[in-house]
């Protein structure tokens, strides 16, 4: 198979994420091979479904989060046992239903653009969390104290809601 026309710019992209990449494949090492030389790239050939299972579990126990991307059949066992896992809409039935995301088109831009997206959701989430320990350290003890009217303290909570809706609001454009 040919590669697809942004493999080596979604890889630089995940590199540029700290995200390592090897290549799992049931296809012939020399072929492998020659393809993990092109994209400068790990890669284990000749491997079974049950081999890439054992890989990705292997990787895993080692404490690595795998973030497993195939299209074949043959990736179904591999694609569940991923912390995450993303397969595109040309995959197998399998493929599809063993991941947990299904991208469109040839393009792989999708799997950096969700790491991406995946890290911003991630540090908005723990700001409203801050936002809202932040809240309520200093505002219950002020109505615990009576230093602050029930209508006040509805209206800072209601306050408090908004700033961390808008801060979620933020992750629109998550992806791009």
């Amino acid at each position: 198979d040919a590669l697809r026309p942004d493999a080596r710019a979604t890889l630089q992209q995940l590199d540029a994420l700290g995200i390592g990449s090897t290549i799992l494949s049931g296809d012939r090492t020399e072929a492998v091979a020659e393809t993990a030389a092109a994209l400068g790239i790990e890669a284990v050939a000749a491997l079974t479904p049950a081999g890439k299972l054992g890989l990705v579990r292997a990787m895993a126990e080692d404490g690595e989060r795998v973030l497993m991307v195939g299209d074949g059949l043959n990736d179904g066992p591999a694609l569940a046992a991923g912390h995450v896992s993303m397969a595109p809409g040309s995959a197998s039935d399998v493929g599809q239903n063993a991941a947990d995301a299904v991208f469109l088109g040839d393009s792989l831009s999708p799997v950096a653009a969700a790491v991406r997206a995946a890290r911003r959701t991630m540090a908005v989430v723990r700001q409203n969390f801050a936002l809202a320990i932040g809240y309520n350290v200093i505002a219950v003890p002020l109505a615990v104290m009576g230093y602050v009217t029930p209508l006040i303290a509805a209206l800072a909570m209601s306050g408090s809601s908004v700033i961390v809706i808008a801060n979620a609001l933020r992750l629109r454009n998550a992806a791009e």
